[in-house]
């Protein structure tokens, strides 16, 4: 009898999760493994979940069945707290906080890498000069930039990213991608849903193709 156990290695785990809006099926059921070390890459057409998805695996919206495991514990809110960071088409940033003021307050919520300083994250994403902006005077892509310094600095392992390349130059779909291999070469785990020539980062890469759940 095959075993419903994640493997060791799964650093998420999803068995049968199914979500529904107002009665109608959004997705599901869906079931897949994610593993330490690994990127997945969440495609399928508009309308075919593919944000749902991501928010609900963050915990933002609740699934109307399934489980979803993290490191083999159950996905409450600690737990998702403690070992994922999410990065949505917003910023989740204040307009009117500068972006250091931003940082500090999302990492006193949500914890600190010792090893990594504000400072460091700036410059990390081309930011130097901008640190003490307030958000509402950065353009669309600097204000992304500010969002992905904020995953830099994040102790979370697996990294949950809704179109991260979004409003973003090639320089910016460059740090993206190297931040994502830089994160997966030290054991870290991203899923993320993306868009055109660049969807598929430069790493080991899962596949999850979504399809809606509305029958024609």
């Amino acid at each position: 009898m095959a075993s419903n156990l994640p493997s060791p290695s799964a650093v998420l785990a999803v068995r049968e999760l199914c979500f529904s809006r107002n009665d109608e099926p959004i997705f599901g059921p869906l079931s897949f493994e994610l593993r330490d070390g690994h990127a997945m890459l969440i495609e399928g057409d508009n309308g075919a979940g593919k944000t749902t998805l991501l928010r609900v695996l963050a915990g933002f919206l609740t699934p109307t069945s399934g489980e979803v495991l993290l490191d083999g514990v159950a996905a409450n809110w600690h737990a998702r707290s403690q070992r994922m960071s999410y990065l949505g088409h917003t910023s989740g940033l204040k307009s009117d906080l500068t972006g250091l003021q931003n940082l500090r307050a999302l990492l006193g919520m949500q914890g600190q890498r010792h090893d990594r300083s504000l400072a460091q994250a700036v410059e990390r994403v081309g930011l130097l000069g901008f640190d003490d902006v307030p958000l509402r005077a950065l353009s669309a892509g600097q204000k992304k930039r500010m969002a992905l310094a904020k995953l830099w600095l994040s102790p979370a392992k697996l990294w949950m990213l809704d179109e991260p390349y979004a409003n973003l130059d090639l320089d910016g779909i460059a740090l993206v991608n190297n931040m994502i291999e830089e994160h997966v070469a030290s054991g870290g785990s991203v899923m993320l849903t993306s868009h055109g020539a660049y969807a598929s980062p430069p790493v080991r890469t899962q596949t999850l193709r979504m399809q809606s759940a509305v029958m024609a």
